[in-house]
Protein backbone atom coordinates (compact mmCIF):
# COMPACT_ATOMS: atom_id res chain seq x y z
CA UNK A 1 0.00 0.00 0.00
CA UNK A 2 2.98 2.33 1.15
CA UNK A 3 4.54 1.59 -2.31
CA UNK A 4 1.39 2.93 -3.90
CA UNK A 5 1.00 5.78 -2.33
CA UNK A 6 4.71 6.76 -3.09
CA UNK A 7 4.15 5.99 -7.01
CA UNK A 8 1.32 8.43 -6.70
CA UNK A 9 2.80 11.04 -5.20
CA UNK A 10 5.51 10.79 -8.05
CA UNK A 11 2.97 10.91 -10.58
CA UNK A 12 1.40 13.78 -9.12
CA UNK A 13 4.65 15.75 -8.69
CA UNK A 14 5.24 15.25 -12.28
CA UNK A 15 2.55 16.41 -13.65
CA UNK A 16 2.28 19.56 -11.70
CA UNK A 17 6.33 20.05 -12.93
CA UNK A 18 5.11 19.84 -16.44
CA UNK A 19 1.82 22.31 -16.19
CA UNK A 20 4.50 24.65 -14.28
CA UNK A 21 6.98 24.15 -17.23
CA UNK A 22 4.06 24.54 -19.94
CA UNK A 23 3.76 28.15 -17.93
CA UNK A 24 0.04 27.09 -16.28
CA UNK A 25 -0.64 26.96 -12.87
CA UNK A 26 -3.77 24.33 -11.24
CA UNK A 27 -6.27 25.93 -9.06
CA UNK A 28 -8.84 24.28 -7.08
CA UNK A 29 -11.84 26.32 -7.29
CA UNK A 30 -15.22 25.08 -4.60
CA UNK A 31 -18.27 26.55 -6.51
CA UNK A 32 -22.11 26.13 -6.18
CA UNK A 33 -23.69 23.17 -8.05
CA UNK A 34 -25.51 26.00 -10.67
CA UNK A 35 -21.89 27.32 -11.86
CA UNK A 36 -20.83 24.02 -12.29
CA UNK A 37 -23.60 23.10 -14.45
CA UNK A 38 -22.88 26.33 -15.74
CA UNK A 39 -19.55 25.63 -16.79
CA UNK A 40 -20.65 21.83 -18.04
CA UNK A 41 -23.14 23.46 -20.90
CA UNK A 42 -21.00 25.84 -21.57
CA UNK A 43 -18.57 22.62 -22.20
CA UNK A 44 -20.93 21.02 -24.23
CA UNK A 45 -21.82 24.02 -26.10
CA UNK A 46 -18.47 25.20 -27.16
CA UNK A 47 -17.41 21.76 -27.98
CA UNK A 48 -14.63 21.92 -25.29
CA UNK A 49 -12.16 19.42 -23.54
CA UNK A 50 -12.97 19.97 -19.58
CA UNK A 51 -14.31 22.69 -16.89
CA UNK A 52 -10.81 24.93 -17.57
CA UNK A 53 -11.47 25.48 -20.57
CA UNK A 54 -14.50 26.88 -20.19
CA UNK A 55 -13.69 29.08 -17.62
CA UNK A 56 -11.26 30.40 -19.61
CA UNK A 57 -13.16 31.08 -22.35
CA UNK A 58 -15.52 33.03 -19.86
CA UNK A 59 -12.61 34.87 -18.16
CA UNK A 60 -11.10 35.57 -21.77
CA UNK A 61 -14.85 37.34 -22.89
CA UNK A 62 -14.43 39.15 -19.90
CA UNK A 63 -10.86 40.36 -20.80
CA UNK A 64 -12.33 41.82 -24.47
CA UNK A 65 -15.14 43.41 -22.66
CA UNK A 66 -13.07 44.95 -20.01
CA UNK A 67 -10.82 46.47 -23.04
CA UNK A 68 -13.42 48.03 -25.30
Amino acid sequence: MQVDRETGAAKVRAYRQRISEAGDREVLLRLPKETVTFLDDLKHRQRLRNRGQALLHLIEQVRKAAQQ
